[in-house]
């Protein structure tokens, strides 16, 4: 064998090598990690950090390597963190399929809905995540959470979801309705137990949502709510005519106005009308739930929040005057 021969051996044997070489890295590093598998969610918390990121990546067997996978992030936006909610992805893509996917738009959000809001206020939050228009904002409030009459308002779950950013207004108050059957369900036989309607429990529980200063308020306001049905009074609420107002220049709960007392004839005006309102006055969290089961016992009949929030309550109307003159 030449000696020319020999060299052209040793450069086919070496290309081969490298790539077989780079063959093996691409196996190793960029490669999907399996074949034939169908898409997965990927869930990115709120505050998850890009490392925690790439972790749950490898540990779910979505990437091969974490340091490679971490070098094409930093190539593709260095200081970009990924955004929070639901990916769509598979085991199937290699590392750039990957990285593309989690640095385009979610394909599910997280939604956040606080206690005690109502379902208009639930609607705003929604139509702002998902980007709805002003027509399935409009069904939200008119069509979706009317299907039932025990599910008019109250049982639009306060909690943190994950919503496909193309789900249907109606699926999603399925979903919260829902998540309000599993966590309420405890609660009925509890009810069942004292005697009262569950729909009579929710309302009450609304109530005491709005009015309460803190879950520590809670079970003396359920408290006083009782005392007042038991001796046939008027609730009285502030929160009950803030219902049945609307949304004003500033907010949907801004103060009543003494005129709202007089004018607002509706079964919501609790000044008015004796009993509870029709129906439940917002969303109320298991808190207010419990404070209506486990109320305190109570000789008061009165009761106001001074400038720090704290309540104060009174046996009397002529005491809850001097209250007023004190705290407000």
């Amino acid at each position: 064998m030449t000696r020319k021969n020999k060299i052209i051996i040793a450069i086919g044997i070496f290309i081969i090598f490298i790539a077989a070489s780079l063959g093996v890295a691409w196996y190793l590093f960029f490669s999907a990690p399996q074949r034939d598998v169908t898409e997965d969610v990927f869930i990115v918390n709120k505050r998850q950090t890009k490392e925690q990121t790439l972790d749950k990546l490898k540990s779910q067997g979505f990437i091969r390597n974490k340091k490679v996978f971490k070098f094409i992030l930093d190539v593709k936006s260095k200081d970009k963190e990924v955004e929070a909610g639901g990916y769509r992805i598979s085991k199937n893509m290699n590392v750039w399929k990957v990285a593309r996917k989690i640095y385009s738009a979610t394909d599910m959000k997280w939604v956040t809905i606080p206690e005690g809001y109502r379902k208009e206020q639930i609607g705003e939050i929604l139509a702002e995540t998902l980007g709805w228009n002003n027509e399935e904002l409009e069904k939200w409030n008119t069509v979706y959470t009317k299907m039932n009459a025990d599910y008019l308002e109250g049982t639009y779950f306060p909690d943190t979801y994950l919503i496909p950013v193309n789900e249907s207004g109606l699926d999603i108050a399925k979903r919260m309705t829902r998540r309000f059957d599993e966590q309420f369900a405890p609660y009925i036989g509890q009810f069942a137990n004292q005697n009262i309607l569950w729909t009579t429990g929710l309302k009450l529980a609304s109530i005491i949502q709005r009015e309460a200063g803190g879950k520590s308020d809670m079970p003396l306001i359920a408290g006083i709510m009782w005392n007042r049905l038991n001796q046939g009074m008027n609730l009285e609420i502030d929160a009950t005519i803030q219902y049945a107002r609307g949304k004003a220049e500033n907010g949907w709960w801004a103060p009543i106005k003494s005129e709202d007392i007089i004018n607002i004839d509706s079964p919501y005006n609790t000044y008015k009308y004796k009993g509870l309102p029709p129906h439940p006055i917002a969303n109320p969290g298991l808190d207010a739930i419990q404070a209506v089961l486990h109320p305190e016992e109570t000789e008061c009949l009165f009761y106001l929040h001074d400038g720090n929030r704290q309540i104060h309550c009174a046996k009397t109307y002529e005491e809850h005057k001097l209250n007023i003159e004190k705290y407000l």
